[in-house]
């Protein structure tokens, strides 16, 4: 028998219970919890929008094909395959772009291909650093990032050289 359905039902209940216990109005936080989240959404959504225009309007002109041609070089340098440009250039930007750029090289490589096996290491590997910074800085007011892109974009370069070599260390090339 499958018990991990009864997980989140239980969960559930022990929060509930666990806020009844110490005399918190449960339904009243949660209600709480949702309008704040609501008005989260409603601060991010316009430039989360702006966004996904903009990856879209880069992948439907072919700069990204074009980046790709002019990077090759330095990736072959890296280690990392050259036809994943395109991940690298959007992973930042777009997890859905991502997603949609990875399953693309799947189709077209085979996902037990080299470069199959290396965008689905990316993909797990690194995170939507531009999405992340807006959600997480918006919500706390921060407008000054900072040397927080910097390094997050450096930790992206770190995760995609780190998947490359993961993926030639254990499947070879």
């Amino acid at each position: 028998m499958d018990y991990s359905a009864y997980l989140v039902p239980l969960l559930l209940a022990f929060v509930a219970l666990f806020g009844a216990g110490r005399r918190v109005n449960v339904y009243d936080a949660l209600s709480r919890g949702a309008e704040e989240g609501l008005s989260t959404l409603l601060r991010i959504f316009p430039p989360l929008v702006g966004l996904l225009t903009a990856v879209y309007m880069l992948r439907a002109s072919g700069l990204l094909d074009l980046l790709g041609g002019v990077l090759a070089p330095l990736l072959e340098f890296l280690g990392i395959p050259p036809e994943t440009t395109g991940l690298l250039l959007i992973r930042p930007v777009s997890g859905s772009g991502a997603l949609a750029l990875g399953s693309e090289l799947m189709a077209a490589y085979g996902p037990d291909s080299y470069t199959g096996r290396t965008a689905a290491v990316m993909l797990g590997s690194t995170e939507t650093t531009f999405y992340t910074i807006a959600v997480y800085f918006g919500a706390a007011g921060v407008r000054k990032t900072r040397y927080a892109v910097p390094a997050a974009l450096t930790a992206d370069l770190a995760g995609f050289m780190a998947a490359a070599f993961s993926v030639r260390l254990f499947f070879g090339r």
